[in-house]
């Protein structure tokens, strides 16, 4: 088979980013052979390079260091604050100068009631937890637009060889009617014909050749390449996979990471009610300090308690607000469910009908063209068909080939579809490449 498979390039996803040093050490040697002399891109190469490289990836690793930073600062303690006050000087009268002076030095913090501190890390944490999943799913997402665009790429590489047998059947057309018309037995409109039959093949597998190097431009952006440097593709578009039943697809679609986002937004935003109950709790401020005396030359202790008032009231909106987001994300969750049934049932199905028409036209349309064309070519030669007979029969068999690899193609993206939705491959086995 030559499909990769998604899921193993997920788990190769987590092993590039935890260290990116060898990824791209080993890009790096890659790119330095890759620039000796052509080569043939596998798709395993293409996911690898993509890993390493893609910007879109990149920034789960910063947001991740962002949320270890916040992490961090949420587990420390209120801070201890120093106060220092001067009261009763440069007054009027008694109080003029600094005899009568009071200096305080105090120091001040809050005592944090209800577990804020567990709470705060505990929804740092939750966040942690969501953000794994929207990295795998935002690589799962890029590794199956880069695989549909190289099962594109690989398709109009087929669809070139194709036209070049076209070029080159229009060619031996061409000589079979100048050899008949120079013996007086075909007409020279049929020789204008195959000449311009010869053209028209050209400009078909010229706008082929075009379309494939647009193609490949594009998949070398996937990692961060302009100019791509690799001729060809690796693999087979006319090869499949068997597959589970729709059952079994779909029930291991739904552990998915594009579905575990919700069981970790659910956790987030009931991280987020235990924070607003805790915030619930009033906090305790305290202050203690010494007081310097000038007129009297004493000194005394100061000390102080502060507990804001209503706490619980003025925090039930917030609460309020945090459970309202929590039961949002389970219908949400539920729309998601059925839109990735839905999703999973289309591909499923594509899949299914597009292998069962490359094997009809394997089997029953193919065998019969060709020896079709056959009979018709050597009925032309011996003067019992015409021109237009066999060119019919020749665009017969192309058309057919050509509706082969569309079919093949269709089937291939369908399989590389379900692969990303279910996050897995369709059959558990060695990689080919």
């Amino acid at each position: 088979m030559f499909i990769q498979k998604i899921f193993v390039s997920l788990l190769l996803s987590t092993v590039s980013l935890a260290s990116s040093a060898d990824s791209s050490q080993r890009i790096k040697e890659e790119s330095a052979r890759f620039k000796q002399y052509p080569v043939s891109l596998t798709l395993e190469s293409a996911i690898a390079r993509t890993l390493a490289n893609n910007p879109q990836l990149f920034q789960f690793r910063f947001q991740q260091q962002s949320l270890a930073a916040q992490r961090r600062a949420m587990a420390f303690s209120p801070p201890t604050q120093v106060h220092l006050e001067l009261e009763n000087f440069a007054g009027g009268g008694a109080f003029s100068g600094v005899d009568s002076t009071e200096t305080t030095l105090a120091l001040s913090s809050v005592i944090e009631l209800g577990g804020k501190t567990r709470s705060r890390i505990a929804l740092v944490d939750a966040k942690s937890d969501r953000l794994k999943y929207e990295r795998q799913a935002a690589t799962l997402d890029v590794l199956g637009a880069l695989t549909s665009l190289y099962i594109s790429c690989l398709s109009t590489q087929e669809s070139i060889k194709l036209a070049e047998e076209g070029v080159s059947l229009a060619k031996k057309m061409f000589d079979t009617v100048e050899q008949r018309s120079s013996r007086g037995a075909a007409p020279e409109a049929d020789v204008m014909r195959a000449r311009a039959a010869i053209a028209g093949a050209k400009l078909r597998q010229e706008a082929l050749r075009r379309k494939y190097r647009a193609q490949k431009v594009s998949l070398a952006s996937f990692w961060g390449q302009t100019k791509p440097n690799f001729s060809t593709l690796d693999g087979s578009i006319s090869e499949f996979d068997s597959s589970d039943s729709f059952a079994s697809l779909y029930q291991r679609a739904q552990n998915s990471p594009s579905i575990e986002i919700f069981a970790s937004e659910a956790r987030l935003k009931n991280a987020e009610i235990k924070l607003a109950q805790a915030q619930s709790r009033a906090d305790v401020g305290w202050r203690l300090g010494v007081r310097q005396l000038e007129e009297t030359n004493d000194t005394v202790l100061v000390a102080g308690v502060s507990i804001p008032l209503f706490a619980s009231k003025r925090n039930r909106p917030a609460i309020a607000a945090a459970r309202a987001e929590r039961n949002a994300v389970e219908y949400k969750q539920t729309d998601a469910v059925l839109k990735l049934h839905s999703r999973l049932f289309h591909a499923f199905s594509q899949r299914e009908a597009n292998i069962y028409a490359v094997e009809e036209i394997r089997t029953n349309v193919l065998p019969f063209l060709q020896q079709g064309l056959k009979l018709t070519r050597e009925a032309y030669e011996n003067g019992r068909y015409r021109y237009q007979d066999w060119i019919a029969a020749q665009q017969d068999l192309l058309a057919a080939k050509r509706h082969l690899i569309e079919v093949a193609t269709a089937a291939q993206i369908s399989q590389a579809i379900i692969e990303q939705l279910i996050a897995e491959p369709l059959q558990e086995g060695v990689l080919t490449h």
